[in-house]
């Protein structure tokens, strides 16, 4: 029967093309507009790490002073160094790693070639299977290297071609800021989004391109970047702000536990060390740690830009109002051919009959809108692109969101051909064939 009632909904389309035209045209403007705010939002608010965000877990604690202190707040975000070593050192985790944002300065070996700058990461060696970071060529350091203090980086692929003139650059020399990195691995394609493992810089840019052993760069005093907050007046570390007995949070450190039970004992360890801290008098706060999964810390972060959610909300609203008019055209339309549904109901058609065949001409039109509003979704995402905003080059339909728009159509379309479907299948025959 849905052959017959598909062949019955073309020949309809093809009868009124005006209204149809109509139909299909509010259909789509409210499928462009919602899955242009839909897709950026789906790609702005997935998971960076699947099947593994559960597992990973952003340490938080209370250092600072009692100067602005007001019972209730949220810990610090970022750790101190010497917290951070502190708890790198015990390993109460599967993995943990600490880790910092820098800039250096790169002497590239090809000639013709200038000096440039280039964003880095300092971090432990944890940093890679923790965080599942392809390696294309080589390897990534061990702990032995932490230890050593030993000058290797890990680099993009991008840089090893820029400065060697191939993607494996495993080998060579390297010079940061004056001192010569051997390179051990050619990172892949990584592209977490957003890049959760750091939201105190950019959210949704591309990764930084030198990764280097954390103790490394504190041993050469290399310069950091991020957000830094201290407290206390007088800091005499002779390494200044980020020093190890400085009182500035700087550093983002995450632990890899396998489960929640495990998560608990993390968290009362977390607990332990600050009264231990506060009983040195070291901490001064009463003690507040907290634990976040992945989710749970972008969540807090609001890492999804209010304005993104607002539009989206918009985009639906627009939706409705299309969806409203295409009762009206549908109601319009349908009224219209009662003559045609009372002879079919005279010659046996039943009431649910008329009513799946008003359905399924509202998909017909639903899928055609879908089409369209998938035209109009692609020239919205290639508007967003053109934004100066870090996240808008990720604004692509991926097979997901394709499906979706197509689902979205002929679904809307359905619920819109709920109500006419229904009067017309209340039409009465014999006043029907009466007025013939």
């Amino acid at each position: 029967m849905f052959a017959y009632y598909l062949d019955l909904a073309v020949r309809s389309v093809r009868r009124n093309r005006v209204l149809t035209a109509l139909m299909v045209l509010a259909i789509a403007l409210g499928i462009g507009a919602s899955m242009t705010t839909l897709t950026v939002f789906h790609v702005l608010s997935g998971d960076p790490i699947p099947g593994k965000s559960e597992r990973l877990f952003y340490v938080q604690m209370d250092p600072a002073g009692m100067n602005g202190y007001t019972p209730g707040d949220d810990p610090e975000e970022q750790m101190t160094r010497w917290d951070s070593e502190a708890l790198l050192r015990e390993a109460r985790g599967e993995r943990q790693a600490v880790m910092s944002a820098g800039g250096l300065a790169v002497e590239p070996e090809l000639p013709g070639l200038t000096p440039f700058t280039i964003e880095s990461r300092y971090t432990s060696a944890d940093f890679f299977p923790m965080f599942e970071v392809p390696l294309l060529h080589g390897r990534a350091w061990s702990a032995d290297d932490d230890e050593a203090r030993a000058r290797v980086v890990v680099i993009t692929r991008a840089l090893s071609e820029r400065v060697f003139g191939t993607d494996d650059g495993v080998g060579r020399s390297l010079r940061l800021n004056g001192t010569a990195f051997e390179v051990i691995g050619v990172l892949d394609e990584w592209r977490p989004t957003p890049r959760f493992y750091d939201l105190t810089s950019t959210r949704y840019g591309e990764s930084e391109e030198v990764f280097m052993p954390f103790a490394t760069s504190r041993d050469l005093n290399l310069p950091s970047s991020g957000n830094m907050n201290c407290w206390g007046g007088q800091n005499d570390d002779p390494e200044g702000s980020t020093g190890r007995t400085a009182p500035c949070t700087w550093l983002q450190y995450w632990v890899e536990l396998p489960d929640a039970s495990a998560a608990d004992d993390y968290r009362r360890y977390l607990e332990n060390y600050s009264e231990q801290q506060r009983a040195a008098g070291r901490f001064e706060r009463p003690t507040n740690v907290r634990l976040s999964d992945v989710m749970t810390w972008l969540d807090f972060k609001q890492v999804v830009p209010g304005d993104v959610r607002l539009q989206m909300w918009l985009a639906f609203g627009f939706l409705a109002v299309c969806l409203v008019n295409t009762v009206g055209l549908l109601l319009a339309k349908f009224l219209r051919r009662s003559g045609e549904i009372g002879v079919r109901r005279a010659l046996g058609a039943s009431r649910r009959a008329i009513f799946a065949q008003c359905l399924v001409e509202a998909g017909v039109i639903g899928l055609a809108g879908g089409l369209f509003g998938l035209l109009l979704a692609a020239a919205g995402l290639w508007a967003v692109r053109q934004q100066p905003s870090d996240y808008a080059e990720l604004a692509h339909l991926d097979p997901t969101m394709l499906l979706t728009t197509f689902v979205l159509a002929v679904l809307a379309s359905v619920l819109a051909g709920l109500l006419p479907a229904w009067r017309a299948m209340q039409v009465a025959p014999a006043l029907q064939l009466k007025s013939q």
